[in-house]
């Protein structure tokens, strides 16, 4: 994959986490992106969804710091950020034992009716959670759903959050998970 690819998504990733622009981030802001999941989805932290997206993120937080050699609350750069999360998910081998679980967690919060599907509008509460533009989710929801039926499986999200995160394919539909990935005057 490209370098500037990889860092590209994964700066964006940060600034999903980054929500005050301060430039560092730490555990409470990777647990206040889940804060903001369960209140779009109207979710208890508490209830066994809830719990399991909250551990999950708890889950990426430890395996972070534990690639950066830091202690669980360091606070983190964007370049810390994408160090880390090179070290132990994309070139590491954390992904499918960490990662996987959270993409699922959040997926399956997603899907509110547990029908295995989330549909444009469970989609927009998640993607407004991570900060994405309103008028980039239609599209993004778009070019996610290639089987074209109006919905997204569970097992597609997931696999959208690892081609995302570890892919190397700049074309890859998974790109678009949080809308798209340059500026239209940057293309």
């Amino acid at each position: 994959m490209a370098i500037d690819l990889r860092e590209h998504k994964l700066d964006r990733a940060f600034g999903h986490l980054d929500v005050g622009g301060g430039g560092e981030i730490d555990r409470e802001d990777l647990l206040g992106l889940g804060a903001r999941l369960l209140v779009g989805f109207g979710e208890s932290p508490t209830s066994l969804t809830g719990r399991r997206l909250v551990d999950g993120l708890d889950g990426i937080w430890a395996a972070l710091t534990r690639a950066l050699d830091r202690d669980a609350d360091a606070r983190l750069t964007a370049a810390d950020f994408r160090a880390g999360m090179t070290a132990a998910f994309v070139a590491g081998e954390l992904f499918q034992p960490v990662f996987h679980p959270a993409a699922e967690a959040v997926a399956d919060l997603c899907d509110h009716d547990r029908d295995g599907r989330v549909g444009p509008r469970e989609f927009r509460v998640m993607l407004s959670a991570f900060g994405v533009a309103y008028d980039e989710v239609d599209e993004a929801f778009d070019r996610l759903d290639r089987d074209r039926d109006g919905t997204l499986t569970v097992s597609e999200l997931v696999a959208a959050a690892r081609e995302y995160y570890t892919g190397d394919d700049p074309h890859a539909a998974g790109n678009w998970l949080f809308g798209p990935l340059w500026e239209t005057s940057c293309l």
